[in-house]
């Protein structure tokens, strides 16, 4: 027996087929316009008894279905009519949507027990109508109505184990099937919309269940849908501020797997915007990957350095995604940096910090442009802080030398760019501040940071590099070029000094004193 759900897979209302077109009434549908008058009519008279009313009516029909269930197991017309009646009281709980500070009394009654326990339902149907409705009833612009109801909804859905039900459900899902294939997107919304109140079910529904299998499951499929686009979109999420799901994707051959999805658009664009989305969120997904010291290597095991730099290579719209993962890859992790020069990753670093930059529809924007020059200069300040010695040093110092010194150049063409926003923005903090605006170091130092300080200290970082290799022709063309832009080393000392000063010790007190220690040798040697 099949139920037309109330949502498709892009959360649009099915046209039931009696419905008469628009066409046919000058362009108004007038049962549309009544059906909402009545709905709207109906929201606004539901109060504490309205809800304990529909309450009682879902049991009772349950109540039906169980004992038709029980009675007639093996016929199954002796409990159709009571699973159309379940349907209808199910349908009609999607009221309380439009009612959100009544949650409370919806959970006081007992019923969320009752709703979950239909996700188990033997009729596959009935467990698709549930998740519509838990879509709904935890929608983001329903719960923003009243904060208090959702989390006193969300607290009772978590107590009663909507996530194991909702994940169990999703096994039993055939997405051949067009409704079972809304319901899987309906689940994945409802635990999106769940962690939208409640950021803590990120970790939970990893935890307890074996959602991230499902989802690494899903991205694997070769074919392109909405599904799969979701799926992409929540393993993101899952995996943007959680160290913990970060290693637990990682310990199930979660960065293989991401790597092997990102593969498929080496050397082809995505069809659609659509489509295009998915491949940033599976890129997204190897960036918060590769974050535990554990996934790198894994990253580094499984020719991610390779596959980054082929990408970069064919010169597809995921370049500026390649260099991002790369760039997540190699921060503080030497053996990425080695494998990248000894795979030959070093002229096609350069060719993008040169700004020979392939340009696609997407990217010809300024601001895509600014991004993957950042990116690029925390690369190579990355490939020189991990790799300190040997024939690999000489090759990264080489790039430098080569046509006589243009990477200097352009360093330094970087540097008077990046120099001049920190000394607008600087400038702009001073006003603000006499305007009798209060604001604290830190916050201003943030400031500096997002206007383009971060970056001018990373290249100021390189340039100590280069100085500190004692190469003659190398100093002699950073004095050069300090002279002509009318600086001096002491410039460039007093970026290192600022950078040395705010080192924090995120990664302890010991790393902290090795960072400020190196910077401390670059500031002596100029």
């Amino acid at each position: 027996m099949e139920y037309a759900n109330s949502n498709d897979l892009g959360g649009k209302r099915k046209r039931d087929a009696f419905e008469p077109d628009e066409a046919e009434n000058g362009g108004v549908d007038f049962a549309l316009l009544e059906a909402i008058e009545r709905s709207q009519s109906a929201v606004e008279a539901i109060d504490a008894r309205a809800v304990k009313k529909l309450v009682l009516a879902f049991e009772r029909r349950l109540n039906s279905n169980l004992e038709a269930r029980l009675k007639y197991p093996e016929q199954p017309e002796k409990f159709a009519d009571s699973e159309v009646e379940l349907h209808e009281e199910i349908e009609k709980l999607k009221i309380l949507a439009g009612a959100p500070e009544l949650y409370p009394e919806l959970v006081q009654l007992n019923s969320v027990p009752s709703i979950l326990g239909l996700l188990a339902h033997d009729n596959t149907d009935i467990a698709i109508d549930v998740v519509s409705l838990l879509r709904d009833l935890t929608d983001e612009d329903v719960v923003e109505d009243s904060d208090e109801g959702a989390q006193v909804l969300v607290d009772a859905l978590l107590e009663n184990n909507a996530l194991e039900s909702l994940v169990q459900n999703l096994g039993r899902l055939d997405e051949s099937d067009p409704d079972e294939m809304s319901a899987v997107y309906n689940t994945l919304a409802t635990i999106e919309n769940l962690i939208e109140v409640k950021p803590a079910v990120a970790e939970l529904v990893c935890e307890r269940t074996k959602f991230l299998r499902w989802l690494q499951n899903r991205i694997k499929a070769r074919e392109f849908d909405s599904n799969k686009q979701y799926a992409a979109e929540i393993l993101a999420i899952l995996l943007q501020n959680s160290a913990a799901n970060q290693r637990r994707l990682g310990q199930i051959n979660g960065v293989d797997t991401v790597l092997q999805s990102v593969a498929m658009y080496k050397s082809r664009d995505p069809k659609s915007a659509d489509e295009e989305e998915m491949v940033e969120n599976l890129f997204d997904c190897l960036c918060s990957l590769v974050m535990p010291m554990e996934n790198k290597e894994k990253f580094v095991g499984a020719e991610g350095v390779e596959l980054m730099i082929i990408i970069m290579k064919q010169k597809k719209s995921a370049y500026g995604s390649a260099i991002r993962v790369l760039n997540f890859a190699m921060t503080k992790f030497p053996r990425a940096c080695e494998r990248f020069v000894d795979v030959l990753g070093l002229k096609t670093a350069f060719a993008a910090f040169m700004g020979k930059v392939p340009v696609h529809k997407r990217n010809k924007k300024e601001s895509y442009q600014e991004e993957l020059e950042e990116r690029i200069v925390s690369l190579i300040a990355s490939l020189f802080g991990g790799i300190t010695r040997g024939s690999r040093r000489d090759r990264l110092l080489s790039k430098f030398i080569e046509n006589e010194c243009e990477k200097i150049d352009r360093l330094m063409e970087l540097y008077m760019r990046y120099s001049n926003r920190v000394k607008a923005e600087t400038e702009r903090l001073d006003q603000l501040e006499l305007d009798d605006l209060e604001m604290d170091e830190e916050e201003r130092y943030n400031r500096k940071l997002e206007s383009g300080l971060y970056t001018l200290q990373l290249i100021a970082v390189i340039l100590g590099h280069l100085w500190s290799s004692d190469h003659a022709r190398m100093r002699a063309r950073i004095e050069l070029l300090l002279k002509q832009h009318r600086l001096s080393k002491n410039d460039v000392k007093n970026v290192l000094q600022e950078y040395h000063d705010n080192i924090g010790d995120l990664d302890g007190p010991e790393e902290k004193e090795r960072a400020q220690a190196k910077i401390q040798k670059f500031i002596e040697a100029f």
